[in-house]
């Protein structure tokens, strides 16, 4: 049976295990933003932060923000799709320290594989949930890398960030490739039912 999470970061490695596939989290705290260029920049061409992402919780996103004086303050902050940073899963994870990864469409196999013997889970976002996303948005706490604007490392405060859905977690799950398997079972059934060989 299915549970929800409170979670505030920054989370242990046995907080995150503790999440099964099919679960719901609600997040408090510090959230980061990080898209692209970011993870290039950090992982490619050897930049650094000053934040500390140890036991922390990454967004797949590049928000539209609107700059308060020495500040910002989010206009639109929506989930971008996570394939295309695929090859960044691990490094977040064994350099930063990042527990969890929050996104749109999911990962492939090399993340569940990394999500497993690291301690990480991936929280999906529906598509098209921008608006909502950006209510449960406090504040835009700080920022780094702001060269890459607007895929720079945002440091977000949010307050009932969620419910977002555990589609990958610590333990081999991934809801996706469940799906992925049920839909081609079905198809290739109702293939068979036809007379044509799938």
């Amino acid at each position: 049976m299915s549970r929800t999470h409170y979670l505030s970061p920054p989370l242990s490695e046995a907080a995150v295990r503790a999440l099964k596939a099919g679960d719901r989290v609600v997040l408090d705290g510090l959230l980061y933003g990080i898209r692209d260029a970011t993870q290039i920049a950090l992982f490619d061409h050897g930049r650094t932060t000053r934040f500390d992402l140890a036991g922390q919780v990454v967004i797949h996103t590049a928000p539209n923000v609107r700059r308060l004086g020495n500040g910002f303050e989010p206009v639109s902050v929506g989930t971008t799709t996570s394939a295309r940073m695929e090859r960044f899963t691990r490094p977040l994870m064994e350099r930063l320290g990042v527990r969890v990864i929050i996104g749109k469409g999911g990962l492939s196999e090399d993340s569940l594989a990394a999500f497993n013997e690291l301690g990480g889970v991936y929280l999906a976002v529906n598509g098209g949930c921008a608006a909502i996303e950006t209510t449960w948005i406090e504040q835009i706490d700080d920022v780094d890398l702001l060269d890459l604007d607007p895929e720079c490392l945002w440091r977000f405060i949010v307050r009932g960030f969620g419910p977002l859905l555990v589609a990958m977690d610590s333990h081999g799950r991934s809801l996706y490739e469940e799906r992925r398997r049920a839909v081609v079972e079905r198809r290739d059934a109702v293939l068979t039912d036809l007379g044509i060989v799938p």
